[in-house]
């Protein structure tokens, strides 16, 4: 039977390089985001309360149909042993994952937001002809209107944050991983080690050097080219950030997680 985990946390934060590593085991399945959150939260709006057949559905049922979703998506891969679905809005339906699935763990990758919203300002202006669909007119303007974009609660990051930071603290923390972003490109080998033994597997000889994986098309549909190619060999390549500086001191102050009171979260980060 086929054991689901999920992959989830801050965006240019790792989850993609995190993938493209896991599924170079046999046993596994990782890709990129998923529409399977967002298929099955339409699927309990229909169902629930404000749904118009919100009678024909019992609890049972309305589980039932959201199991039904994960299986049919994932109808090609059902040779896999274990299937990593990814979404950043999972840390906001861990409450629902634990009901769905047996054993579920959910593994977050972070990142100094400062770094995030400094790497998403990178791409904006490695295509500075193709305006990306990330962007309205209004805040594409200026660096400072791009990252308030991103980090509003609405926003890419933003959204993202909240939902991480509800998990952190929430009753199932205990069933998370964070994964800092510096220390899995800087220590690959030491990060995905611990990964196995949170999630109780046997331990997997990984190739570091020799990763393949692209999305290249959805990248241009977005407008966005390079958002989610990996690099061949995982390494850490330190630069300068090019936000304003008061932008960059402002964004690092949200790194919650380096404050470990208050959760069971299980982290492989650098301390504060």
């Amino acid at each position: 039977m086929t054991q689901f985990h999920f992959i989830s946390g801050l965006p240019r934060s790792g989850s993609t390089l995190l993938a493209a590593l896991l599924r170079q085991n046999p046993n596994f399945h990782a890709a990129m985001s998923s529409p399977v959150a967002p298929m099955m939260n339409s699927a309990l709006e229909q169902m629930g309360a404000g749904g118009e057949f919100s009678a024909f559905f019992g609890q049972e049922k309305r589980k039932r149909i959201c199991r039904a979703l994960f299986s049919a998506y994932y109808q090609e891969q059902e040779d896999k042993k274990v299937i990593f679905d990814t979404n950043r809005i999972w840390t906001a339906r861990l409450h629902q994952l634990v009901e769905l699935f047996d054993d579920v763990k959910i593994i977050c990758c972070v990142r100094n937001p400062a770094w995030i919203a400094d790497s998403f300002e990178v791409i904006y202006r490695k295509n500075p002809f193709d305006y990306s669909r990330m962007y309205s007119p209004q805040s594409r303007q200026t660096v400072y209107s791009r990252c308030e974009s991103q980090m509003s609660a609405g926003g890419t990051v933003g959204s993202a944050w909240t939902a991480l930071k509800e998990a952190y603290y929430g009753e199932y923390s205990e069933k998370m991983l964070l994964i800092d972003y510096d220390l899995l490109t800087q220590h690959p080998e030491r990060a995905i080690e611990l990964l196995y033994q949170f999630l109780g597997y046997e331990a997997f000889a990984h190739d570091f050097d020799n990763i393949e994986y692209h999305e290249n098309e959805f990248d241009q549909t977005l407008g966005a080219k390079g958002l989610h190619t990996v690099k061949k060999k995982v390494e850490f390549t330190p630069r300068r950030s090019i936000l304003p500086p008061d932008l960059f001191q402002k964004y690092s102050e949200m790194a919650f997680w380096q404050d470990t009171a208050g959760t069971a979260a299980n982290i492989i980060a650098s301390k504060k």
